[in-house]
């Protein structure tokens, strides 16, 4: 299996440093950067040639993915599989059900681990999974590959992804971006329940905002999330005066 790879930001290098051991992987992106590709096992490429793989992987911000599945859709082999890896599901779903040619097969994917915390190994991490229009034996090939990685498979539907996602990923964020913002640091006499408040902004600090607000305004249930979180808060407070 040949992989193609559509951006080389921080996941981009993530997945080829640890993917290039057991796949011939090439990387397209807008700044070429041949030398550091090469590092890190792959070979640069031009759009079409990443679009010639056998399994085509955008690694790009979600308000820029349906521009680039329109550009990738007439370029890509027949029957190619494309996986995005977006942090949320039901838009991504949507924009490939609507712009990749039929016979392309589509599984939608999030790496529920960043550049930070699977930067030694992939092994133990978590990968969800949504079977939107896959072959069997494409998926069996591709579910064993990342077994082989020591990922965790967990299948679940983009709705349902989704739902969890702005309880946990948007939320940690959210809570993240709000100690940034009142410059949380450690005290030297901090509390353990403080050092698990810093972890939470180690987590998010080196995201962009850019991923923090796409993750926002591309899940449909991150809005009631931060809205009966906000109230809650609201609430405390107002029995503290």
């Amino acid at each position: 299996m040949t992989i193609g790879i559509i951006g080389f930001g921080r996941l981009g290098k993530l997945l080829v440093r640890h993917l290039s051991k057991d796949f011939r992987i090439v990387v397209y992106d807008l700044r070429p950067r041949p030398k550091e590709v090469r590092a890190l096992g792959a070979e640069p490429a031009s759009l079409e040639e990443a679009c010639r793989q056998d399994l085509v992987i955008p690694c790009v911000p979600i308000a820029e993915f349906e521009r680039v599945i329109r550009r990738i859709a007439p370029l890509l082999r027949e029957e190619a599989v494309v996986m995005d890896v977006c942090s949320v599901k039901e838009h991504p779903v949507r924009v490939m059900k609507r712009w990749l040619p039929k016979r392309t097969q589509i599984l939608a994917t999030h790496p529920t681990f960043g550049p930070d915390s699977a930067a030694d190994s992939l092994r133990g991490r978590q990968i969800v999974v949504c079977r939107v229009r896959i072959r069997p034996s494409s998926y069996r090939r591709i579910a064993r590959a990342l077994a082989r990685e020591g990922l965790q498979i967990r299948a679940m539907t983009p709705a349902e992804h989704d739902r969890k996602m702005a309880s946990s990923l948007v939320l940690t964020h959210f809570i993240g971006r709000a100690l940034g913002g009142i410059n949380a640091k450690p005290t030297g006499v901090d509390t353990e329940g403080y050092r698990r408040l810093l972890r939470i902004l180690q987590t998010v600090e080196n995201d962009s905002w850019q991923l923090f607000l796409d993750m926002n305004r591309f899940n449909a249930y991150a809005p009631r999330m931060r809205r009966g979180f906000l109230r809650v808060m609201r609430g405390i407070d107002r029995r503290l005066r």
